[in-house]
């Protein structure tokens, strides 16, 4: 089970490491795996639900229906990307009211103005930094419960350079972020500097596969200075290079045979989504 409130853990070492998830079957397994925070992650959705780039095509409810239903199988502290909110500070209000009510733990917004990018594509537009203070304070404002955190993401490093992107992370966290995200440094050195110009706020580092910034172990993240690092899109990636070599195998001989080894059994899966006890707990209402 996963530490009363995601605020309490991270408080302490070791650092909080979240896998990205995009559904019920990728968080359940997850949590199996021993994980107890998971990032819900607005570009694993697109890319599976839509079969799309992470260029906000994803809208808010499509993300609260994907939060309702891993919150309604697994446990775990949720932390979910809701991009720019959906809009101004009153979609802020809503996305937060509702994110909340479909179980988040935490909700993490983002500077970006329209058309908004994955925060390692080139293009991206910010919105001034006041409006997003603004936005951060009507999603402080609407949480009905202080351990849902609001997390502030920059992603002013590409747009506007590092020191700038310090400077609104400094005025996120005067209007009273939980969280601070610095999206894309570019080296280890500029992640250090991140921790040092921050204290006094957990900060959360982001490790994409390919992406700007380089891929750093948890341990030396935390060493570092960061409370928490997530692995977005892994999963997603994954599960892709996966999926074309079955598809192929497939392809090529007409049956699943060759792939057999690299897949659960019929018993496997069954115990992996928990089967056996959902049939135990049905003839408990069973009619004598």
């Amino acid at each position: 089970m996963a530490e009363a409130t995601l605020r309490a853990r991270l408080t302490r070492n070791p650092i909080v490491v979240a896998p990205g998830v995009y559904d019920a079957f990728t968080a359940l397994t997850a949590t199996q795996a021993g994980f107890e925070t998971l990032y819900v992650s607005g570009a694993a959705i697109a890319y599976t639900k839509l079969g799309r780039p992470d260029i906000g095509l994803v809208s808010m409810s499509e993300v609260a229906d994907t939060v309702t239903l891993i919150r309604d199988r697994v446990g775990a502290h949720l932390i979910v990307d809701a991009d720019t909110g959906y809009g101004n500070a009153l979609n802020v209000v809503r996305t937060v009211r509702i994110f909340e009510r479909a179980g988040a733990t935490g909700i993490q917004l983002e500077d970006q103005d329209f058309p908004k990018r994955c925060g390692h594509l080139d293009g991206k537009a910010l919105i001034p930094a006041d409006e997003m203070v603004g936005k951060l304070k009507a999603a402080l404002d609407t949480r009905t419960s202080a351990d849902t955190l609001i997390i502030a993401r920059t992603d002013a490093v590409a747009v506007e350079g590092f020191e700038r992107a310090i400077e609104r992370a400094v005025l996120y966290q005067e209007a009273g972020a939980d969280m601070l995200f610095v999206e894309a440094p570019k080296s280890r050195d500029d992640l250090a500097r991140i921790t040092e110009a921050l204290p006094g706020v957990p900060l959360m580092a982001n490790m994409v596969e390919g992406g700007r910034t380089p891929i750093l172990p948890a341990a030396e993240l935390e060493a570092i200075g960061f409370a928490l690092v997530i692995f977005p899109g892994g999963i997603v990636r994954a599960l892709g290079f996966l999926a074309a070599e079955y598809y192929g195998s497939l392809a090529s001989n007409g049956t699943t045979d060759p792939f057999r080894n690299r897949m659960l059994g019929f018993e496997e899966i069954n115990r992996v989504v928990g089967t056996p006890e959902m049939i135990a707990l049905g003839k408990r209402y069973e009619s004598k």
